[in-house]
């Protein structure tokens, strides 16, 4: 019983994991941070650039084909 209690205690002493688990919750805050900003930027940059590309070529480029319903390209 006294090796238990005495591993116990130089476990309590012993810092190192404690600074190791701050860090890696410094780190996952950090990845959480950036991921939600990219998501947000994301979807904002998608739908700026889907804007723009109708606005260009004409609401027929937006599905994506580039030809228009009557099988001609845009005529810009």
């Amino acid at each position: 019983m006294h090796q238990i209690s005495k591993i116990l205690s130089s476990l309590r002493a012993d810092r190192r994991g404690v600074t190791a688990l701050e860090y890696g919750l410094i780190a996952a805050a950090i990845i959480v941070a950036i991921s939600a900003t990219v998501f947000s930027l994301g979807s904002s940059l998608n739908g700026s650039f889907s804007s723009v590309n109708t606005s260009l070529t004409g609401p027929a480029a937006s599905t994506g084909t580039g030809v228009t319903n009557s099988g001609t390209a845009p005529i810009n």
